[in-house]
C-alpha cells in the first residue's frame, strides 16, 4: 500500500514542482500565472495518462490489479509500466527487511521512512536527475529528530554527519569544476548525503561514499561500453548514494569492523 503511493509521488512531485517554478517565473516576469485545475498528492484521482480512464479501486490494488489487468488499461488496453508493481514489491520487500533486522520499536519505524523515502527519491532522481527538497530536506530534519534519543547514532555524531555529508560532495563539486568547467553533479546530491548523516552518522559516510562511486562507477562504464552510453550524457548519482545509504543501514557496523579487522591483522 506505501509502495503504491510512493509511485504517486514519484510521479506527481516533478510534475507539482514544474508547475510552481512555472507560476514563480510568471510572477517574476510580470505576468499572470496560467490557471490550471487543483494539482497534488491527492486531487485528482488517479487516470491512465493515454486515455485518461479514472482508476477505480479495484484497479488499484497493489501488484494484484496489475496481475489481473495483465498490464494493461482497462479502458485503452495501453500498457502499464512494469515499474508500478517493482515499486510496490520493492517497498515491501524493504519494510520486511527493516521489521526482520531492528524488531517493533521506534528504530524500525524511523528505518520505514528512511528507506521508503530513498526509494522514492531513487526513481524520482532516474526519471528526472532531480532530487527534490521536499524529500530530501525533511528527510534530514527527520534524522537529526530520531537521534535526538540516539535511535541509530548519538545527536553529536548526527550533526556531524549531516554537515560533512554536504561539505564532502560540495568540495568534490568545486573541485571538479574547477578542474574542468562543468558542473560534476547537482546540489541535491549534497542534500541528500546530508541526510543520510544525520540519520546513520559521520562514521558511516566513508562506507556510503565509497559504495556508491564503486557502483555508480561501474555502471558508468556498463552503459558506455554495452548501452552505447554518451559520455557527455549525465548519469544520476543519487540511486547510487540511495544503495550505499540502504547497505549502510542494514550492515553498516558489520562492513566498517570488518574493514577494520583486515587493517589491523599482521
Amino acid at each position: 500500500m506505501v509502495g503504491s503511493f510512493l509511485n504517486v509521488v514519484i510521479y506527481r512531485l516533478p510534475k507539482i514542482m514544474e508547475r510552481e517554478w512555472r507560476a514563480q517565473c510568471a510572477e517574476l516576469n510580470g505576468e499572470d500565472a496560467e490557471l490550471h485545475p487543483a494539482y497534488n498528492l491527492v486531487i485528482p484521482r488517479s487516470a491512465c495518462p493515454h486515455c485518461g480512464h479514472k482508476i477505480g479501486a479495484l484497479e488499484n490494488i497493489p501488484v494484484i490489479s496489475y496481475l489481473l489487468l495483465r498490464g494493461k488499461c482497462k479502458g485503452c488496453g495501453a500498457p502499464i509500466s512494469i515499474r508500478y508493481p517493482t515499486v510496490e514489491i520493492l517497498s515491501g520487500l524493504l519494510g520486511g527487511c527493516v521489521a526482520w533486522h531492528f524488531g517493533f520499536g521506534l528504530a524500525a519505524l524511523a528505518a520505514l521512512l528512511f528507506v521508503w523515502a530513498l526509494l522514492a527519491l531513487t526513481c524520482i532522481d532516474i526519471d528526472t536527475q532531480l532530487l527534490p527538497d521536499d524529500i530530501t530536506l525533511p528527510l534530514l530534519w527527520l534524522g537529526l529528530l530520531f537521534n535526538l534519543s540516539g535511535t541509530f547514532v548519538d545527536l553529536p555524531g548526527a550533526v556531524t554527519g549531516a554537515m560533512a555529508g554536504y561539505l564532502a560532495l560540495w568540495v568534490v563539486y568545486w573541485l571538479f569544476k574547477f578542474a574542468t568547467g562543468k558542473e560534476g553533479m547537482g546540489y541535491g546530491d549534497f542534500k541528500l548525503l546530508a541526510a543520510i548523516g544525520a540519520w546513520l552518522g559521520w562514521q558511516m559516510l566513508p562506507l556510503v561514499i565509497l559504495l556508491s562511486s564503486l557502483v555508480g562507477a561501474v555502471v558508468g562504464v556498463v552503459l558506455i561500453v554495452v548501452a552505447r552510453h554518451g559520455r557527455n550524457v549525465p548519469i544520476p548519482f543519487g540511486p547510487y548514494l540511495a544503495g550505499g545509504g540502504l547497505i549502510a543501514l542494514f550492515w553498516g557496523q558489520t562492513l566498517t569492523q570488518g574493514y577494520l579487522h583486515l587493517l589491523a591483522a599482521p
